[in-house]
């Protein structure tokens, strides 16, 4: 039943990174790479959720979840770093009063933190999850900064004339 509700969240996952990608200005290079790369991340993530629902049927095919989990979290790491190199020419390197900075450092942290869970959630030979808490408590960690980065950019409501 997790597996499945994992699959289906994938889809709202890809989805909300495929608007990002349309969003996106291709005019500047590094957001539109960034977007387009974690687009292909979240397509990986629905193989590997996919995987998941099959291979707890067939549980000597457990590799296929693993492999496009772990390279779907090389491209959100990468995507996370074209980010910052995005924002970094306008807000600073290190601009922590920026809006943009803070919501592409957060985005980061959850890329790092989807890495984490990758790599916890290989499958040993014996069968054996090398860390089923770190690899879930990093799935949950990196979902949790993308929500909070998507939300730390959403533009504040502009009243609209007199109450």
């Amino acid at each position: 039943m997790a597996d499945s509700l994992c699959f289906v969240g994938s889809w709202f996952f890809t989805t909300a990174a495929w608007m990002q990608l349309a969003l996106s200005d291709r005019r500047v290079r590094f957001e539109w790479s960034s977007a387009f790369v974690q687009f292909g991340g979240t397509v990986l993530f629905n193989l590997s959720t996919g995987a998941a629902v099959w291979a707890h049927a067939v549980t000597e095919e457990r590799r296929y979840v693993w492999v496009p989990d772990v390279t779907g979290s090389i491209f959100f790491l990468v995507s996370g770093v074209l980010a910052m190199v995005s924002v970094a020419p306008v807000t600073g390197v290190l601009a922590f009063r920026s809006g943009a900075w803070r919501a592409a450092a957060v985005n980061l942290a959850g890329c790092v933190a989807f890495g984490v869970s990758a790599v916890s959630a290989f499958v040993r030979g014996d069968g054996v999850t090398v860390d089923e808490w770190l690899a879930n408590f990093g799935t949950f960690l990196g979902a949790l900064c993308f929500l909070v980065a998507a939300l730390m950019v959403l533009p504040r409501a502009v009243p609209s004339g007199p109450p």
